[in-house]
């Protein structure tokens, strides 16, 4: 049987740090851009690369909330309980890496980058039996970052990574720079890892300082240059997230119009990496989609709307101003506008709700409606119900929620009030202003308010009264 000489990559995410200059108490990569955290964007790109179980996490500031906002993707995760660099966050990630042959090192804070770059990073890598290759980018301003000393300039191979800091003049000039990802062969990195030092201002390890000690061991060590420096961007302050998050958002547009939707004016859309929309759908400026909402073909989404976590079907008009959070909407039914649909509501294939109506944990049917100043919570509504201006489900009794039953083809007239539990069965009339608290039988009408009393003249009277007794 032959050997299997594939040889076994992980990737490993630097994610321990706290990230000073957000000036925050939340751990950096738990910052959102894009809709999601920092390192989700991160571990959903490697996820692409190498299967969940070869993706290690290195956290350690707030390591516990890091933890539970991300172990929904499967990776697994190395403590670094304390931080001394770069370099000391693969040294205490050696245990876990040792079974590996090679090891992809990405920056839990820079989510830009993208698949096929770390795809022909490791390729590269390999190609070239490197024991560390750098991805560099060149940029028209490279302040503030490490330059790459090349041997010479048409060399693949690097001799030294210098920070801004340290360099003279001449090296101030070059403008290829050090991206922070990296591919490493196992072995060299842990047999040579243990000659950095800490003689720099912070006393830390840092893994730049690997192609140094690597050159001195006589190991290779290459650097290739993305085609796209954008992709390298990290988020050391709340402005250069917000400059990420512009981006990302901005590319998902593109994404969205290039595979049939319309989105008017993007630059004033909210939309989360993980929304879909249908083709021919339309989006008006200064929408927000969010979360893991899905929107059918040939639906209008109007301005001002912010739609979460939702399911939307095809064909329907979400009207300016309305909020959905976890509720889903059938085919050609119509929203808004003003509409607060909270979570658990499920609108049938057609239906209205319309002008400042409130549901929460319903079923409305296919073809009801429910268009004016309503309150619907913890009920179930037939198909072709009419529910009248100002009703209100009471469904809170204080201590527990209870439920309204709205049978088929029901007429609720304004200003209702239904007290649950209670059932109003099909085809029955609720007359207006009613105050239902027993259950209403199919075809009936139930009436539930005082009887009009009309006293002609009891005005006029009143004000005889009130005149005659007034002191000037």
């Amino acid at each position: 049987m032959p050997i299997d000489k594939t040889p076994r990559i992980a990737v490993a995410i630097m994610a321990a740090g706290k990230g000073t200059r957000l000036k925050s108490k939340h751990p950096k990569v738990l910052h959102e851009v894009g809709g999601k955290p920092l390192l989700a964007h991160v571990i959903a790109t490697a996820k692409k690369v190498v299967p969940a179980e070869d993706v290690f996490a290195i956290i350690g500031h707030e390591a516990d909330l890091v933890r539970k906002a991300v172990e929904s993707t499967g990776v697994r995760f190395v403590l670094q309980q304390e931080q001394r660099g770069t370099g000391h966050t693969l040294m205490v990630a050696k245990d876990a890496l040792a079974p590996y042959d090679h090891v992809i090192v990405l920056s839990g804070d820079a989510p830009l980058i993208t698949p096929a770059t770390i795809e022909r990073l490791r390729d590269f890598h390999l190609q070239k039996k490197a024991a560390m290759t750098l991805l560099s980018a060149e940029l028209e301003n490279p302040t503030g970052y490490g330059r790459i000393l090349r041997k010479n300039s048409k060399s693949e191979e690097v001799k030294a990574i210098v920070e801004e800091k340290a360099t003279n003049a001449q090296q101030k000039k070059i403008r290829e720079i050090n991206s922070g990802f990296y591919a490493f062969a196992v072995a060299p990195l842990y047999t040579n890892i243990g000659q950095l030092k800490t003689n720099n201002v912070h006393g830390e390890y840092y893994l730049t300082d690997m192609a140094g000690v690597f050159a001195k061991a006589k190991a290779k060590v290459i650097a290739l240059k993305t085609a796209n420096p954008g992709e390298i961007l990290g988020s050391n302050t709340r402005a250069e997230m917000m400059e990420i998050d512009a981006l990302m958002r901005m590319a998902k547009c593109r994404e969205l119009m290039a595979a049939g939707a319309s989105v008017f004016y993007p630059q004033t859309c909210v939309i989360d990496a993980e929304v879909e929309v249908g083709p021919d759908t339309v989006i008006e400026p200064f929408v927000q989609l969010l979360g893991r909402t899905r929107i059918g073909s040939e639906c209008r989404i109007r301005s001002y709307s912010v739609i979460q976590n939702s399911e939307i079907g095809d064909r329907v008009t979400v009207r300016p101003g309305s909020i959905l959070d976890d509720a889903r909407v059938a085919a050609d039914a119509v929203i808004g506008p003003y509409s607060h649909l909270r979570p658990g509501s499920e609108i049938g294939e057609g239906a209205h709700v319309g002008n400042f109506v409130e549901t929460k944990k319903i079923k409305l049917g296919k073809k009801s409606k429910a268009n004016h100043l309503t309150y619907l919570g913890d009920a179930e509504i037939g198909a072709g119900v009419n529910v009248g201006a100002g009703t209100i489900t009471c469904n809170y009794d204080g201590v527990n929620k209870h439920k309204t039953e709205i049978g088929d083809g029901v007429f609720v007239g304004s200003d209702s009030t239904l007290v649950a539990p209670v059932k109003i069965g099909k085809g029955a009339y609720v007359g207006a202003a009613s105050c239902i608290t027993e259950d209403v039988p199919e075809d009936s009408l139930a009436l539930g308010r005082a009887r009009q009393t009309t006293k002609e003249g009891w005005v006029k009277t009143k004000r005889a009264a009130m005149l005659a007794g007034r002191k000037d």
